[in-house]
């Protein structure tokens, strides 16, 4: 914000032409911060557009130092994210990188409000689903190191996280070379002790170890 509108009134800076060169939604944003006092000079910046002017805004009347985010490189729902871990009073440095997008900033958010081991997910290797899986896991105290691999899908992850909350052995399953529905029949195998080594094998697909595991079930009976 140029020097020589910082002591115009909202009715004369209106009418400048620095004011005019934001379109209407930035405009809005700025008249806003000028009402409640705020500094607009930190977003009162053509590369922000209104939504990101409203996260700062929101930073400044929260009164969090939106220098860590009032950046072009973050888009609004980053600056989001951010900004409710500064509220919160949490170690944003884990997440408040470019590189993670809004929902993968969103888990190791939700993970440190958790008080877990975020160190253990905070990586761009992970896509979010996966974080949330590990997440989930971590907080059910949960030896997440069996599935906390850039290698398994979020839904390999899943099926090994049930396997843990049910304290079945994993490890029959937890294998890059079982897709997740492979891994599903061999964990509800697991929970029905049945003897899953007739079926864990790669080479049958998950609809052939179906048909086995049902056929365990009904000779058990």
């Amino acid at each position: 914000m140029n020097k020589i509108y910082n002591n115009l009134n909202i009715k004369n800076l209106i009418k400048t032409e620095w004011f005019n060169q934001f379109d209407e939604d930035q405009q809005y944003e700025i008249l806003e911060g000028l009402k409640n006092n705020l500094d607009v000079s930190i977003y009162a910046k053509k590369e922000f557009d209104w939504d990101q002017m409203n996260e700062i805004k929101l930073g400044l009347l929260s009164n969090v130092d939106v220098s860590i985010y009032a950046k072009s490189e973050f888009d609004n729902l980053q600056m989001e994210q951010i900004r409710l871990g500064l509220e919160d009073n949490l170690d944003i440095s884990w997440y408040a990188k470019k590189e993670f997008n809004c929902v993968q900033m969103e888990e190791v958010r939700k993970g440190l409000v958790a008080n877990v081991d975020v160190s253990i997910y905070a990586k761009t290797d992970f896509e979010y689903c996966q974080m949330e899986e590990i997440r989930e896991g971590l907080e059910a105290n949960l030896d997440v190191s069996i599935y906390a691999k850039p290698e398994f899908d979020d839904e390999q992850m899943f099926e090994i996280k049930l396997g843990l909350e049910k304290n079945l052995d994993v490890s029959i399953y937890a294998k890059l070379e079982f897709d997740e529905y492979q891994m599903s029949q061999i964990r509800e195998g697991l929970e029905a002790n049945l003897d899953v080594s007739l079926y864990a094998k790669p080479e049958y697909n998950y609809k052939q170890m179906k048909e086995i595991r049902l056929r365990l079930l009904k000779e058990n009976k």
